[in-house]
């Protein structure tokens, strides 16, 4: 058979069981739910890896611990399938690589000896910390210096 003719069919949605939410009053509306993707154990109980899996446009959800028969099983016939050459898998589904760039025309403030100086970080206590900004900034709410609008606004 060309691979012309075999129709790409995407692997079955994982199933996964629903919380139990407290303003439910502990009964779920339903007890499964469409999951993100397989957990790692339930790919490795099929006998991939998580790199193959994805290659085969599977996707896998890594936070998940819980492994369902249901979803091995269904998981299992549709590799099978794939195997046998009656259908053809999707695309790979490998996580996407978020690249971000940071401006080269602003200085970063916490690097550079003014911009440590304007956060205040130059002093032997604060030098690596910021938590005596945000301590700063509750006690000028606390005394309602109104340090937020006069800051760089002209406030008051």
């Amino acid at each position: 058979m060309s691979s012309e003719s075999r129709p790409v069919v995407p692997p079955p949605d994982p199933i996964v069981k629903v919380p139990v939410l407290i303003r439910e009053g502990g009964i779920p509306p339903r007890n499964y739910k469409r999951g993100r993707g397989y957990s790692v154990g339930e790919i490795e109980k099929v006998g991939l890896t998580v790199r193959e899996a994805r290659l085969l446009g599977i996707y896998v959800d890594e936070r998940r611990k819980s492994v369902y028969e249901e979803n091995i099983k269904a998981l299992s016939e549709w590799l099978d399938r794939v195997r046998k050459g009656e259908i053809t898998p999707p695309n790979p589904a490998l996580p996407k690589q978020v690249v971000i760039k940071r401006d080269l025309r602003k200085v970063f403030k916490g690097k550079t000896i003014a911009g440590r100086r304007m956060r205040g970080l130059l002093r032997l206590k604060y030098r690596l910390t910021q938590h005596h900004k945000w301590k700063r900034k509750q006690r000028e709410r606390e005394l309602k210096k109104g340090h937020e609008g006069t800051r760089h606004k002209g406030g008051h």
